[in-house]
């Protein structure tokens, strides 16, 4: 009971911010205009701060474990190729194929994980690897699957889609901040208080922003016309990945901390940035938004499972 009174905390109050931006939507205070806008806005300044805060803050070289951070490199890297390969063989609205792919693999790593791990733990170093070994492939994946699977993106050549990724994979301002984060934590820089101040404020409107945005943006009707693929991405991105991937690690002698953060990493909700991503790269943005709202309600039952068995096996 415990374990789920937790898991409640950590996940419904993200998901009522979600129902106050769709309440605010529906009585009119806020509008489309406010959506592209918050979204854009999100995703080119509030996330970069955001990671680039988590990151820098973090001394790298003093927590670095290498093994730990190839496996969450190879996990995320198999479950997108995986993903992305069943979902064009067997979905039949090609539209759709960008944001499931994207919604079922990526998780909320830097908006929800590292709160999740931190709640348990404190302040954790393994959050921060994890995010290393994760958060820029899930970034350069999403890029590539939503830039070759945009609507339109049919009328370009295989070359053209090719170079357009890896500009918007170079380009890409969430990629940009890890980087620096990176540098800045292995330079072992630090800035003075009133810098410091700056990022972190700016940081602290990434989350609640993305959540009202996404709330406002939800289209309810038309998100029940894709209640059959939304469920289906529900289940991977809750149930599948960590049923697979969980006893490798297991087995590979992962525990703690370690074994917290990948289930962040697996079985965590979508994280809202997909939307962000979504509707800036023209995908289906009504599909990601369902997914997100979905696996956002549904984990604090599917997280209390998981932590459950790891405690029982005494892996946590």
């Amino acid at each position: 009971m415990e374990n789920f009174i937790f898991s409640i905390n950590v996940t419904m109050p993200i998901f009522l911010v979600m129902v106050l931006g769709w309440f605010l939507k529906q009585i009119g205070m806020l509008n489309d205009n406010f959506v592209t806008v918050a979204n854009k806005f999100n995703f080119q300044v509030t996330l970069p701060f955001l990671l680039f805060r988590d990151l820098s803050s973090v001394d790298i070289k003093a927590v670095f474990d290498l093994k730990y951070v190839l496996f969450c490199a190879i996990a995320s890297s198999i479950c997108f190729w995986v993903i992305w390969g069943g979902t064009k063989l067997f979905m039949k609205d090609k539209s759709m194929t960008g944001a499931f792919v994207q919604a079922s693999f990526r998780s909320s790593a830097a908006v929800m994980g590292l709160a999740f791990i931190q709640n348990l733990y404190g302040q954790s170093a393994m959050g921060p690897l994890m995010i290393i070994g994760a958060v820029p492939l899930y970034n350069i994946y999403s890029v590539i699957v939503l830039t070759f699977e945009a609507q339109g993106s049919e009328e370009s050549s295989q070359k053209n889609k090719i170079k357009e990724a890896c500009i918007n994979i170079l380009k890409n301002p969430i990629i940009i901040a890890i980087f620096l984060g990176l540098v800045v934590s292995l330079l072992e820089i630090d800035f003075p208080v009133l810098v410091d101040k700056t990022v972190n404020n700016v940081a602290q409107m990434a989350t609640p922003l993305a959540l009202i945005a996404l709330g406002a943006g939800f289209e309810g009707r038309k998100a029940l016309g894709k209640i059959k693929p939304t469920l289906v991405a529900s289940f991977i991105k809750l149930i599948a990945q960590a049923a697979i991937f969980l006893p490798i690690a297991a087995w590979m002698g992962f525990d703690g901390e370690k074994m917290i953060a990948l289930i962040v990493m697996l079985a965590a909700p979508t994280t809202p940035s997909c939307y962000i991503m979504a509707k800036n790269m023209d995908n289906d943005g009504v599909l990601t938004a369902s997914i997100v709202v979905t696996t956002t309600l549904l984990a604090a039952f599917t997280l209390t499972g998981w932590i459950f068995l790891l405690k029982t096996m005494g892996l946590i």
